[in-house]
């Protein structure tokens, strides 16, 4: 009788240390997948935040942010780029090319809008719509620096203007300098071109219709 005794508080100091250790056991497992799962998500954050996507031709290509100054140009390119085609791409609507100008606008600073507003009084826009005429542009080639800031840039690019008697196609030269700015839905780049100007933009070639 006096050993059972005996025997039952071993017994329950056993259970106690047993058990004690379980829950030491299980806190530990717990904590280590917590942290496991922490560790997880903070390498899945840094990953997403890594990758920017830069617009060309209207499509959202994945590039990696490691330095801002290597995106740079890759980034200025397409923001000069998108600026010419928003402002030269013209068709006979007066609602569209009020839209297109607009939407180029948000890309530079007034001495766009000051081009505009010179062509709009010399009655420009009025005689793409009344004279049913067409234009395109295409980009040939962009000069673009980053040894000054604000950045400077030469476009050359080619016209194509469609009327109803003739095909004409002239070239274009513009420059300007490009300012770093907070992006935004309207100006993805983070870009402003400023001082902008044409350069040349004479006639090519003529070909009747």
């Amino acid at each position: 009788m006096l050993a059972t005794m005996f025997k039952i508080p071993k017994n329950i100091d056993t259970a106690f240390r047993q058990f004690r250790l379980f829950t030491i056991l299980v806190v530990s497992a717990s904590f280590l997948l917590s942290a496991f799962s922490v560790f997880q998500a903070f390498q899945m954050v840094s990953r997403v935040q890594s990758k920017i996507y830069v617009l060309s031709s209207g499509k959202a290509l994945e590039a990696l942010a490691e330095e801002r100054n290597e995106n740079i140009p890759v980034e200025a390119k397409d923001h000069i780029a998108a600026f010419h085609r928003l402002f030269f791409t013209l068709s006979p609507d007066d609602k569209g090319i009020k839209s297109r100008i607009g939407k180029a606008l948000y890309l530079a600073d007034a001495s766009a809008r000051n081009a505009y507003q010179d062509l709009s009084e010399k009655g420009f826009y009025t005689g793409i719509v009344s004279g049913n005429v067409s234009q395109e542009i295409t980009m040939d080639s962009i000069a673009f620096s980053t040894g000054d800031y604000p950045y400077p840039f030469r476009c050359y690019a080619t016209q194509h203007i469609t009327r109803t008697t003739s095909t004409v196609t002239r070239s274009l030269i513009t420059e300007g300098v490009l300012r770093n700015v907070a992006r935004s839905e309207n100006n993805p780049h983070g870009f402003l071109i400023e001082q902008w100007k044409t350069v040349d933009n004479r006639d090519v070639k003529v070909v009747n219709r």
